[in-house]
């Protein structure tokens, strides 16, 4: 079925909605009954809950075999990034019910990305709301990150990192997610743990403790190759990422941000607040900063790195790790 027909559907009020819903992420394990209540308001939703990855699979296998129309995640990256790659496991994009992400997680970066402003069960009740009385839907188009290497299943996501990211998302994996903080506090308090191993690295001359930059080649879609070590390298398909924070500046016509910093870039630390400030275009090249947009690279290295705050490793031995945009998804935004 194609878009337009679940689009229609919508506008008419007869669409089919489904939901997986998350009990164990990090908003809704502090909300889990009012969200719920919510959910249960909107009259002929099938909701699933799923909170791993079989049971993801299950639910998004039943709910696209009941032709839902409009399927709504309440969960956070790491469950959004596990649903995104098994719908492009089973459909192409164009046959994909709409989407739409309700921040439920710890991080929560596509939602916020896309606009999903509010508490979970506030979005739902607007949502709620907007189905007893369709309009024309408003929907955001991203493409998603394609991450494929020989001997690794594709992975699907919007954000990818190596280096001093990955190695807060690893950090955030330790007992200190155990805290219960989530949110801005959360990452927050990760972007000052991975500044402090930044400080480590570049000072104390700690490059092959735990907070090592990365080394690596990177070569782009127009053939322009990077290579050398780096505080950090990041894709993504998102206009923003937490707290706001636009750490691009590339200028080309093209789906896929990135960026990176050597590690022997040139005054660090007055250019942080350009950097994720949405102005870097102040920092030069010849100091260590780039920015480019691309509809696709190549990496080689040896090194871990995060998909939506997931963690993997590439293996350096199979060859070269591949990242390209999919074909757009469309997000419902209210």
């Amino acid at each position: 079925m194609t878009l337009q027909i679940r689009i229609t559907r919508l506008q008419a009020g007869t669409a089919k909605i489904g939901c997986l819903f998350n009990p164990l992420g990090g908003q809704v394990r502090k909300r889990k009954a009012v969200i719920r209540q919510a959910l249960e308001e909107i009259p002929g939703m099938l909701i699933c809950e799923a909170s791993d990855t079989i049971s993801f699979k299950t639910a998004i296998e039943r709910l696209i075999r009941e032709d839902i129309d409009l399927l709504v995640i309440v969960a956070g990256d790491g469950t959004t990034h596990a649903i995104l790659g098994h719908l492009f496991t089973l459909l192409v994009p164009q046959a994909w019910p709409l989407v739409m992400v309700v921040p439920g997680g710890t991080t929560n970066m596509t939602p916020l990305d896309l606009g999903m402003k509010g508490k979970p069960e506030q979005i739902i009740r607007r949502l709620r709301d907007y189905l007893r009385k369709p309009s024309d839907p408003k929907s955001v188009q991203r493409p998603a990150l394609c991450i494929e290497q020989n001997g690794m299943s594709a992975l699907y996501g919007m954000f990818f990192a190596v280096g001093l990211v990955a190695r807060g998302v690893k950090f955030s994996r330790s007992p200190v997610k155990q805290i219960g903080i989530t949110g801005s506090i959360f990452t927050a308090l990760i972007m000052l743990r991975s500044l402090f191993g930044m400080i480590s690295g570049m000072i104390l001359g700690r490059q092959q403790s735990e907070w090592a930059p990365v080394t690596m080649t990177m070569t782009d879609a127009s053939g322009r190759i990077y290579q050398g070590t780096y505080l950090f390298a990041q894709v993504s398909a998102l206009d923003c990422l937490l707290l706001n924070i636009r750490p691009y500046w590339g200028k080309e016509s093209a789906p896929l941000h990135v960026t990176l910093v050597d590690q022997q870039c040139k005054r660090l630390w007055r250019s942080l607040w350009p950097m994720i400030s949405g102005n870097g275009h102040v920092l030069q090249e010849k100091d260590g900063y780039f920015s480019h947009n691309t509809t696709g690279l190549t990496l080689q290295m040896d090194d871990e790195f995060i998909v939506d705050g997931e963690l993997y490793r590439c293996n350096g031995t199979q060859g070269l790790l591949r990242i390209t945009a999919t074909d757009p998804v469309h997000f419902l935004v209210l």
